[in-house]
């Protein structure tokens, strides 16, 4: 038993001798900054990821508002040119109109020309048949004289009543003045058509001009839309794997700091043990030397 228990002590006073030469407090001193620096270090990082997250979060934000405002122009591009499209049908529609009404008015036109030159052809030729008669009438030639001129006579001057009086109620010449003013009212409305045709024509072109703007501009607002929400949507992602990184990153660290926080629970736990047991060897030892000496 004594034996056993000189060993022990040896082996105590080797460990002793060499925690002795570790220097246990200075190393204790040494490792508390290195845990307190790397704890430090480990909360920067977690202060700088929750920065950078806030800082991503409001990034985020701001790209889903650009994508609802280009989302919303691109709409409203779309109702315009819907409107105008809807626009330049009706002015088509109004132009058809308008140039069928032409048509018919100018068919109209030529026919009235044509009674015209009829109704002026059948007044030039009753004008010489009456210059015929009247030059009858005032024949000098002597067989006027005689019972048959009389008659004749009687019969012209008859020819002649009837004509004055068909003259007086004939209603061609009425209804050649009545086609005349009809025809200049009408030539009146053909200008007026053509000055329309020639205004719903500048209108067509503008409308025409203002859907090419709105294709141009709504193909920009698409492409512009497409290049941003491939912006957002990419640096979404790339958000979203630093995000992960970062939480990976930290449960590393903690992972980490909670293996060194059990490392030094251990390691104070085994110091105080082996300061227990020298301390008790101490006592044990010391009044054994006392009385032999």
């Amino acid at each position: 038993q004594v034996r056993f228990l000189e060993q022990q002590n040896q082996v105590l006073e080797t460990k002793w001798d060499l925690l002795q030469q570790l220097d246990l407090s200075n190393c204790k001193n040494n490792l508390e900054p290195i845990f307190e620096g790397y704890i430090s270090n480990l909360r920067r990082q977690v202060e700088c990821l929750n920065g950078d997250r806030v800082r991503l979060d409001s990034e985020l934000r701001s790209m889903r508002d650009l994508v609802e405002d280009f989302k919303k122009r691109y709409e409203n591009e779309i109702n315009r040119r819907t409107a105008a499209e809807n626009e330049f049908v009706v002015l088509k529609k109004d132009v058809d109109a308008a140039y069928t009404n032409k048509v018919e008015l100018q068919a109209k036109v030529d026919s009235l020309d044509g009674e015209i030159k009829f109704l002026k052809c059948l007044y030039e030729g009753r004008e010489v048949d009456k210059g015929e008669t009247h030059i009858g009438n005032s024949s000098p030639f002597g067989w006027i004289e005689n019972q048959e001129s009389r008659e004749l006579r009687g019969l012209m001057a008859l020819r002649r009543a009837e004509y004055n009086n068909i003259d007086r109620h004939d209603p061609l010449f009425t209804r050649t003045g009545r086609h005349g003013d009809d025809l200049k009212h009408t030539k009146g409305e053909i200008l007026e058509l053509n000055r329309l045709i020639q205004r719903i024509r500048s209108e067509i072109g503008n409308v025409k001009k203002q859907c090419a703007n709105l294709e141009m501009a709504i193909a920009d607002a698409e492409q512009r839309g497409d290049c941003a929400l491939k912006d957002a949507r990419a640096k979404l992602d790339e958000l979203e794997g630093a995000l992960n990184s970062a939480k990976e990153e930290l449960a590393r660290l903690l992972r980490d700091y909670q293996e060194l926080m059990s490392v030094k629970l251990a390691l104070d736990i085994e110091i105080a043990t082996y300061r227990k047991l020298l301390e008790g060897e101490e006592c044990r030892w010391v009044p054994g030397r006392v009385e032999h000496l």
